[in-house]
């Protein structure tokens, strides 16, 4: 299988790979190893080097700080022309962005590359709790939202965060009254769910599927998509279904310096764009726990401008500094 598919790209892409952009290349996760930008690099380094796009392992380099920040703000004004460097980002470096929380920097600072799968939120309790349903946890909150303690990880305004304070309006709950415990990452927060410090968890799919098969102690009541997940969560009902508007996509993907020639930005996403698309691509990327999405240059850097332009609304709404660009 690995020889046919290395064989496609080479007869898809050949005067492709022999180009400089894909000669030592590097891939910069920002925050420390074994996360989602982790996991993003690991992707991409599998996917070009047994597609024959690269001919050596693609590096990793750690640059943690700022769910992203010190590694934007690294490419954007000291490697910004580097042709074979990429960047993993997620929705929550968009999302850190439209709080202005990668300094003088803006969306407008770099190339998006490419979104090559998508994550997307849950909401979890124990398989003892007596909420069985979205129904049961937003009564309980409009009943009382100071018996239930959120759990999930980063701090107020992240990713996770705004998943509890969406849970929270759904239910008529102002998210000043929500109460909500951080922790480090979403193993943390399952952790003390499962132990009984936290009655709710709003994480990922990816890491609460993975609990799942692993025999973990949990329930979802929703995953909040606009349809059903395939595989081991497929029995779980959108939140929209039952009947409360609460989404939450994390896409995953990359994003170049901001003086990279549009001929070796041509050449990644040209070869991007057609690995995304193989069955080969797929397989490995469910195996890396990630659902299809797959976006690619001018069509990623639309996507990425609304949806700052929509976290920024969201954070006005909830009260979280953001600053217009």
């Amino acid at each position: 299988m690995k020889g046919l598919f290395l064989g496609l790209f080479l007869s898809m892409l050949a005067p492709v790979a022999a180009a400089a952009p894909f000669d030592r290349t590097e891939c910069i996760a920002g925050a420390k190893a074994g996360g989602g930008f982790d996991l993003t690099c690991r992707l991409a380094q599998t996917a070009l080097l047994e597609a024959g796009i690269i001919q050596e392992p693609m590096r990793i380099t750690y640059v943690p700080g700022g769910i992203g920040a010190v590694a934007y703000n690294t490419l954007a004004g000291q490697r910004s022309s580097e042709p074979n460097t990429i960047v993993a980002f997620s929705s929550g470096s968009l999302l850190n962005l439209a709080q202005g929380k990668f300094g003088k920097y803006s969306a407008s600072d770099v190339r998006w590359l490419a979104v090559v799968g998508a994550d997307y939120g849950v909401i979890a309790v124990r398989k003892d709790s007596p909420y069985k349903s979205m129904k049961d946890l937003v009564d309980a909150l409009k009943a009382d939202s100071s018996k239930i303690v959120f759990g999930a990880g980063g701090t107020v305004g992240s990713q996770d965060w705004m998943k509890a304070a969406m849970t929270a309006k759904a239910a008529g709950v102002s998210h000043k009254a929500m109460r909500f415990v951080a922790f480090e990452g979403g193993g943390e927060s399952l952790k003390a769910l499962q132990g009984g410090h936290v009655h709710v968890y709003t994480g990922d799919a990816s890491e609460a599927a993975a609990q799942i098969r692993a025999g973990a102690n949990i329930r979802l009541l929703a995953v909040l998509t606009d349809k059903r997940l395939p595989g081991v969560l497929s029995s779980v009902p959108t939140a929209l279904e039952q009947g409360y508007e609460v989404e939450w996509v994390t896409a995953r993907g990359f994003y170049m310096g901001p003086k990279v020639s549009d001929a070796d930005f041509g050449a990644w996403t040209n070869a991007i764009g057609k690995l995304v698309q193989t069955p080969e691509f797929s397989a490995l990327r469910d195996r890396h726990g990630l659902y299809p999405m797959g976006l690619v240059g001018t069509e990623l850097d639309a996507y990425v401008k609304k949806c700052i332009q929509q976290y920024q609304k969201m954070a006005l709404e909830f009260g979280i500094a953001a600053r217009s660009r």
